[in-house]
């Protein structure tokens, strides 16, 4: 299920269609807010929640395109449907090389609509707890004294004790010791445990 604070962010010049998108999402049980253009989503956006966001690609001032780059650039992570015109398939593509992941045709079938929305929330869900859980042990890791981390960056790596004694200048029994309070501090409960924590931070090279 989408959480609860999750709010579809509706971008649109033409306030007919922003009213009957509330309509459809608000039959639907779904939090949403709307908006006459991207600047002023831009300008709410410190201060919301963020699910989704549904934009037009054409409107005056800043496109949906423009928004999406804006969003790269304020490195704002959240799913975006494009909502396009006929003959606009092309902007629909650049839309989605650019982040978009999904983009619609007018007139579109609602349903097709809210299976889209659905399938952003659960996405951004998705999103919400990686980046949680990353904070979570990120901050597990900047408790750990220098050799603690020393003697994880042993283990990520595959070595075994002794190995990393060598590595450090210490003697096997030391890193054993290093290693039962790091596996404590970190809450790991393996080995595995560890090597999973450190690839969702980035310490073996990969997010």
């Amino acid at each position: 299920m989408p959480s609860e604070a999750a709010t579809v962010h509706i971008i649109d010049d033409d306030e007919a269609l922003r009213e009957s998108l509330t309509f459809l999402l608000r039959t639907a049980q779904i939090e949403s807010r709307n908006y006459p253009s991207a600047k002023a989503f831009l300008d709410a956006l410190p201060n919301t929640s963020l699910g989704c966001v549904i934009t037009d690609v054409r409107m005056p001032g800043l496109s949906g395109i423009d928004l999406l780059r804006r969003l790269k650039e304020l490195n704002v992570v959240v799913p975006v449907i494009v909502v396009t015109g006929h003959g606009d398939v092309a902007l629909a593509v650049e839309a989605m090389k650019i982040g978009a992941i999904d983009f619609l045709e007018k007139p579109f079938d609602d349903e097709v609509l809210l299976a889209s929305i659905n399938s952003a929330l659960r996405q951004h869900d998705g999103q919400a707890r990686r980046q949680n859980e990353r904070a979570e042990i990120e901050h597990r890791v900047a408790a750990l004294s220098p050799r603690e981390r020393d003697v994880l960056g042993g283990l990520v790596a595959g070595r075994a004790n002794k190995q990393i004694a060598f590595d450090l200048g210490i003697s096997p029994r030391t890193v054993e010791i290093y290693r039962a309070n790091l596996m404590n501090k970190m809450q790991a409960g393996s080995l595995s445990d560890l090597v999973r924590m450190a690839l969702i931070v980035g310490m073996l090279g990969s997010d």
